[in-house]
């Protein structure tokens, strides 16, 4: 009597037994000892079936447990030309992909009609609650007859269609890897860490797409993406989509000069940084550079020292009076546009708050609260919002025309982050946005300026 391989899903690995005939799935399994059986990671559960169906070589799949649903939508609109064509990219490299678009180049919509396309139980993996909560209002608005629900934040929802952080998505991995067909992964650039891979890893869906402003992440894992979910399908800049769909904009430095005061102490606390750096042999060009530093620095009191001079010289850069003096006139100047003021910390946002009564926003502030004050600046009682980094990722922030950025990192995602902000169009079909860079002068802020430019 002939038994026919069966191939079972278990814990975020796949079981294949009895072994079938031939050779074709030998790359893909591996022995394990414990159960005496084959097992294939879950990530192979595509190309594995689809080697067993090109040989010819019967299985019985009860490894799946996912299924189609219908979703009609009642949220549709005229999508633009490059949604239609990341759309036609991704059906083109076989439902696996990432697409890179600007903030406020409709990435959601664009997930919407993937998800049409797929038509199956659908996993969407999000940074944060916030995230989370407009993708779950967006999905029940679209698709009104369709079961949504939501994996974190006190929720453990069991639904077709499942929006989850990506922390809780990783904890129940070996649970949820066979429910889903499709797996939509926003902010994508979150996934390549050793904690979260796993949602990838130990799913078996068939179909993924992954959604991203700037994929790049400093320690260069961002190429597992291309394992995790696919290659990029398709990408565009900001710059490809003004007009139409995006805002026209321009970017504009001021160099703002440091008092004779702060000038003398920058320089002399700089010296106490680059003397420890220079005797410990370390160049602060790279990230393993400042990783070193970061060593090095708690191992000896005059490493410590260095590190408190690298960080009070930074403090002075980043909140010289000058600064503030350039930030009243912009805020002069634009009144009464919407204004949205960046920061690199938290102190200088509490600063400005209390010294010109603006709203403040931070990782501090209470949920509530945060939304009265979007709420309000979205309305327009409010013209200005300071905040540091809580506003670069995940959240929806009202249509602003003007950005500030008195100080940031040199991280290229969240300049462009940043941009975004400022560029939906909303009912102006004119706007002109305007985003000021306010840098201290021939201090680190220039190379940083550059650095997250991308020059």
């Amino acid at each position: 009597m002939v038994i026919t391989p069966k191939l079972t899903f278990d814990r975020g690995t796949l079981i294949l037994h009895p072994p079938p005939h031939g050779n074709v799935w030998i790359d893909y399994a591996v022995w394990d000892d414990r159960v005496e059986k084959f097992r294939v990671p879950a990530i192979k559960y595509r190309p594995l079936l689809e080697a067993l169906q090109a040989s010819k070589t019967e299985v019985t799949d009860d490894a799946k447990d996912f299924y189609p649903i219908d979703l009609v939508a009642s949220l549709e609109m005229e999508p633009y030309i490059h949604q239609t064509e990341a759309l036609a990219a991704w059906k083109l490299a076989a439902g696996q992909g990432v697409v890179v678009l600007p903030t406020a180049a409709g990435k959601t919509y664009l997930a919407q009609m993937v998800m049409q396309v797929a038509s199956c139980t659908t996993l969407i993996v999000v940074p944060t609650l916030d995230l989370m909560h407009q993708w779950y209002a967006h999905l029940l608005a679209a698709f009104p007859d369709a079961e949504v629900g939501l994996l974190g934040g006190g929720s453990r929802d069991k639904t077709p269609i499942l929006i989850a952080s990506y922390d809780s998505a990783a904890i129940y991995a070996e649970s949820i890897g066979n429910k889903y067909g499709l797996i939509i992964f926003d902010e994508c650039h979150h996934l390549p860490t050793d904690f979260n891979r796993v949602i990838a890893e130990y799913s078996i869906a068939p179909y993924r797409l992954g959604l991203s402003a700037t994929l790049e992440r400093t320690d260069g894992k961002h190429a597992d993406l291309n394992i995790l979910v696919g290659k990029e399908v398709y990408h565009k800049k900001a710059e490809n989509l003004l007009g139409k769909v995006l805002a026209d904009y321009e970017i504009l430095t001021i160099k703002v000069s440091l008092s004779k005061l702060e000038w003398k102490k920058y320089n002399q606390l700089i010296q106490v940084r680059n003397d420890f750096l220079k005797e410990s042999k370390i160049f602060l060009g790279s990230i393993k550079g400042w990783q070193k530093f970061v060593q090095m620095s708690a191992q000896s009191q005059t490493g410590r020292r260095a590190m408190l001079a690298h960080r009070e010289a930074k403090g002075i850069a980043i909140g010289t009076d000058g600064k503030i003096r350039v930030l009243l006139d912009l805020l002069a100047e634009h009144y009464p546009k919407k204004i949205l003021i960046f920061t690199a910390d938290n102190f200088t946002v509490y600063t400005i708050s209390q010294s010109f009564l603006i709203p403040a926003i931070t990782h501090q502030t209470p949920v509530k609260e945060r939304h009265a004050i979007l709420t309000k600046f979205r309305e327009g009682e409010y013209k200005t919002v300071v905040t540091s980094h809580v506003l670069n990722e995940g959240v929806d922030v009202p249509s602003a025309s003007v950005a500030i950025i008195l100080s940031g990192t040199g991280s290229v995602r969240e300049y462009i982050q940043r941009l975004g902000r400022i560029l939906r169009k909303g009912k102006t079909p004119n706007k002109r946005a305007i985003l000021y860079e306010v840098i201290a002068e021939n201090t680190s802020e220039e190379k940083i300026s550059i650095r997250r430019r991308g020059n």
